[in-house]
């Protein structure tokens, strides 16, 4: 009899408790990935996402091979290959970490319980984040996370008994790739050893002033952390991050200007659970608005045009479309940026959210469906307990690229134009363009200024005819962030808060 250990978005040997449990009963061990055609057929998956998981996966055989076992790699359905496996050799059980993803992998993970029932089989699963599955209470979550992250890390298994017809025989063949090529010359590689070079040299160095560096195109890619796609896809464990970012934060020769980074950095790490948390809470929300009540706010087909312009990065305003663009090269794109794409798309472009956000998630290597789902609504207006945030593309692109560094990278039509007239081109006289260049950057689809008073008028009267307190008030029981018990009824966003949020955007 066989244990399987079931890999999925936790592509690691390091603290894994499905593995570490495996290897500790002594009994031979089959460590199992299955690339499921069904899944990367769904809108939001994409070859970048595959292409960081196949390198992960080869980054994973390498470490189980250390152990003295390999990993199995099967083309198909998960149920099918755990009959294939039964019928060979019997399986007593099977462990994995549990996974917050969309409706498609839910209801796949329903479908392997059942054929364990079935079949007498033992099956197990941890949470691997700070993620409660069948939570009762939001006020308890907060405690719960802390719990775990302050449980120890587990070391990878020395010794991994290998089952006698297990085999591993994934190459990264194109005969082994479920999606069509996805050019993204500057995409993040997998796997565990990328991962801990990565945190490594964030904990060191890269790391002093996060919190200020964030923000800016410029200085995000080398102040971030840059380890979204390995906590997305589990080449290094959350916990490990957070524990070593803690260490080396209290350390006694830690300057204070690094551990006021390293605090800010592991706050982050806890904002990632609780988004999560919300669609392992309410999974609709990869379908449909999370304030009930907005998802009618849109109704109609998008503008055909105005969607193509803003997923090509010919929108017209230039630091939009430079984000786009490098977006499209590099999978990755920093948060700020990320929020001000999709509230572009939902506000000034009065796009419904679900089209802009299957495009963005296509795109993102790091593609976290219970963070993405929750911002990009979030970013949208349709949660009904945040003020608006709409952004103003003209003052962000002052504000974060005054030189214009960022665009000029990423426009080239516009490599010519100065500092002072970067942020608007459509403004500069013929004799201007004539001399500077900028004739061939596509004009800005409308006025942005105009569309975003018009959004804000629409999304205000929906508001005072359409959404009722009883709705927002289950929205902040159920989602809203707190250490401890709702003291009071929530209201809306006043109108002030949100002129004032969109003015200083």
């Amino acid at each position: 009899m066989t244990s399987v250990v079931w890999f999925k978005r936790d592509l690691r040997t390091r603290d894994h408790a499905p593995l570490a449990t495996a290897a500790s009963l002594g009994e031979p061990v089959i460590p199992l990935y299955v690339i499921e055609d069904e899944y990367w057929q769904l809108p939001d998956t994409s070859g970048r996402q595959w292409a960081f998981i196949r390198d992960s996966l080869n980054d994973l055989d390498r470490q189980l091979r250390q152990a003295g076992n390999q990993l199995l790699v099967v083309r198909g359905s998960v149920v099918d290959t755990l009959k294939q496996i039964q019928a060979h050799q019997g399986i007593n059980r099977i462990f994995c970490h549990q996974e917050t993803g969309g409706h498609w992998t839910f209801e796949r993970d329903k479908a392997v319980i059942g054929w364990c029932s079935e079949n007498q089989v033992e099956f197990r699963e941890w949470n691997q984040f700070g993620v409660v599955r069948r939570l009762r209470d939001r006020d308890i979550w907060d405690r719960a996370w802390t719990e775990l992250m302050r449980q120890p890390v587990l070391d990878k298994p020395v010794a991994l008994p290998k089952s006698d017809s297990g085999q591993a025989l994934f190459t990264g063949g194109g005969s082994r790739d479920p999606v069509l090529p996805d050019p993204c010359p500057d995409r993040q590689i997998g796997g565990s050893a990328r991962g801990e070079k990565l945190l490594a040299s964030f904990l060191d160095r890269r790391c002093v002033g996060y919190q200020y560096n964030i923000s800016s195109p410029n200085t995000a890619v080398r102040a971030c952390s840059r380890l979204s796609p390995h906590i997305a896809y589990g080449t290094v464990s959350l916990r490990e991050i957070y524990q070593e970012a803690k260490a080396t934060g209290n350390h006694r020769n830690t300057l204070p200007r690094k551990k006021k980074s390293l605090t800010s950095f592991r706050s982050r790490l806890h904002w990632h659970c609780h988004f999560i948390q919300k669609l392992e809470d309410e999974p609709e929300l990869e379908f449909r608005a999370m304030h009930r009540e907005m998802e009618v706010l849109k109704t109609g087909p998008n503008d055909s045009e105005r969607l193509q312009r803003w997923q090509e990065g010919q929108t017209g305003w230039p630091l939009v479309d430079a984000s786009m663009r490098a977006l499209n090269h590099t999978g990755w794109i920093n948060f700020r940026m990320r929020a001000m794409l999709m509230a572009i798309a939902s506000y000034q472009l009065w796009l419904h959210w679900r089209d802009p956000a299957l495009h963005l998630a296509r795109l993102f290597t790091d593609f976290e469906p219970g963070i993405h789902y929750s911002q990009a609504q979030m970013q949208s207006g349709l949660t009904g307990i945040n003020a608006l945030r709409i952004y103003n593309p003209v003052l962000q692109s002052q504000k974060l690229d005054p030189d214009g560094e960022f665009i000029r990278r990423w426009i080239p039509e516009l490599a010519g134009v100065p500092g002072e007239m970067i942020h608007t081109p459509w403004l500069m006289t013929p004799t201007q363009r004539e001399r500077y260049g900028g004739n061939t950057y596509i004009p800005p689809i409308c006025d942005h200024e105009q569309a975003a008073r018009v959004a804000r008028k629409a999304i205000g009267d929906f508001r005072k005819q359409h959404v009722s307190q009883a709705e927002t008030d289950r929205v902040l029981l159920q989602h809203g962030s707190r250490k401890g018990p709702v003291q009071k009824r929530p209201s809306l966003p006043s109108k002030q808060q949100s002129d004032q949020l969109s003015l200083f955007d």
